[in-house]
């Protein structure tokens, strides 16, 4: 069994309520939603991006065993994104089941559009899930899907990251915390940017926003740090 790789790397997680942790990241290829502000579009875009360049099939004995060597004595998260991971799901689980003999504690980064199958959610301790906006560029249609994201909601180990690009998102991030009951505890909104000054200017006016909702502040640290930077 193999998965469609875009990049492995070791780093800290930048984003959501686990940054600054030690980390290896696994990036999958393939994603089911194409939005506009995407940072990653080499993992999909391949009007833009050469496809067999940037994407490699991968045993799933031979992922681990670059995750294990990359994490080496320090970082035990492993980060699992996109790209949509869920996606490719059936074959991350073995990849998970084997990582965390290992001692590795596992994220997965969603965009919340499928549904877990009972396999994977045994073997994932925490979802960072990220609905997409009307900011996005994507159809209502394919970035919000009910079910999904009323399991999601129902999850008490899926924290929702959302991705705010101006003041008017903040209507459509209240309605959709309202819409699934998300606990204010479990949502962070971060600032849309791929530079530090755009970020810390649009957190001028998120802070008050998430401080008068009582969500997480969040910020991309990998940002801050390295830009746009690949593989951070």
């Amino acid at each position: 069994m193999a998965l469609r790789i875009s990049e492995l790397f070791a780093s800290i997680q930048g984003e959501g309520p686990s940054v600054g942790v030690p980390s290896v990241f696994v990036r999958l290829a393939e994603c089911n939603l194409a939005c506009t502000w995407c940072d990653t579009k080499y993992t999909w875009d391949w009007e833009h991006y050469d496809r067999e360049r940037e994407v490699r099939e991968v045993a799933v004995d031979d992922v681990a065993e670059e995750v294990v060597e990359l994490a080496g004595a320090g970082a035990r998260t492993l980060v699992v994104t996109g790209g949509e991971p869920m996606l490719q799901q059936f074959e991350l689980v073995p990849l998970l089941v084997k990582l965390r003999a290992f001692g590795f504690r596992v994220e997965v980064e969603t965009s919340g559009t499928i549904t877990p199958e009972p396999a994977i959610a045994a073997v994932v301790d925490q979802w960072n899930v990220s609905p997409k906006l009307a900011s996005s560029g994507n159809k209502r249609t394919a970035r919000l899907r009910a079910a999904p994201l009323g399991w999601f909601a129902a999850a008490p180990n899926a924290g929702w990251k959302l991705v705010a690009t101006s003041e008017a998102d903040l209507a459509e991030i209240d309605d959709l915390v309202a819409t699934y009951a998300v606990p204010a505890a479990r949502v962070t909104v971060m600032p849309e940017g791929t530079d530090a000054a755009t970020l810390a200017e649009r957190a001028r006016w998120l802070v008050p926003a998430c401080v008068q909702r009582g969500w997480r502040f969040g910020t991309r640290m990998h940002v801050v740090l390295w830009g746009s930077e690949r593989g951070r």
